[in-house]
């Protein structure tokens, strides 16, 4: 698998399974452009363990259609290209029931994961496609999108809208060569040091653990390398099992 020198724009890059993606591209010698809401999300952790890899950090509202566009032409500036683009940000409404979600939260939900996706990946598409470049989106989903999880209406259906995009995406940008893909994590652990994520699933998962950061990872880096280049408009279920049953 050979990613060295490809340059990738991953948002919600500086915590928990955004970082572990970081990680594993950095491993494989991507120059890396971390994108998060704000100055405060770029932790001490993240940039310790990135300092082996160029990382560049840019906070950006990406519901923000020209701040997104902006910010691709800086990377396009620096760089001189995009290769990759993961989508990973978005904002949940854990713990909160249908019936009391409120406007704001809808509002914020669907700005970081809808709005956010698409902005980012118009962006990227545009600028892949005006310099030939056969580029490779991931949509970071769930398995929310597939089964119904207590207390996160809102948060299922907009992940569920992610592996709808990524359909629509890979046919319409076939043409130019341009892959998108998604991924469905299942339970994953929380970022080192911070408190185990509640589970929101009754069911447990078959192969008796919580995945890794960096599980999501390898997969993202298959996924965008040569080694997958006959896929394209596929969601790849990463749980361990949860959903076999």
């Amino acid at each position: 698998m050979n990613l060295t020198g490809k340059v990738a724009i991953v948002t919600g890059g500086a915590a928990g399974i955004g970082l572990g993606i970081a990680r594993v591209l950095a491993f494989h010698g991507v120059k890396l452009v971390l994108v998060e809401r704000s100055r405060a999300d770029f932790s001490a952790q993240a940039a310790a363990a990135l300092a082996a890899t160029e990382v560049v950090a840019h906070v950006v509202d990406i519901s923000a259609r020209d701040a997104v566009f902006r910010m691709v032409e800086q990377v396009e500036q620096r760089f001189g290209r995009i290769d990759i683009l993961v989508n990973h940000t978005s904002v949940s409404n854990k713990d909160t029931t249908f019936l009391d979600t409120t406007e704001e939260q809808v509002q914020r939900i669907v700005d970081a994961g809808v709005k956010g996706t698409f902005y980012c990946s118009q962006a990227v598409a545009r600028s892949m496609v005006a310099k030939g470049i056969p580029g490779a989106i991931i949509h970071i989903s769930s398995a929310g999108a597939f089964a119904a999880q207590e207390c996160a209406s809102l948060d299922c259906a907009t992940r569920a809208a992610y592996v709808s995009l990524a359909k629509s995406m890979a046919l319409e940008l076939a043409p130019h060569g341009i892959r998108v893909n998604c991924i469905a994590p299942g339970e994953i652990q929380a970022a080192d040091g911070a408190a185990p994520a509640s589970s929101r699933f009754l069911r447990a998962t078959p192969l008796g653990r919580k995945g890794t950061p960096e599980e999501i990872g390898f997969a993202v880096a298959f996924l965008v390398s040569d080694e997958a280049s006959f896929i394209t408009g596929t969601t790849l279920l990463i749980d361990g099992g949860l959903l076999s049953y």
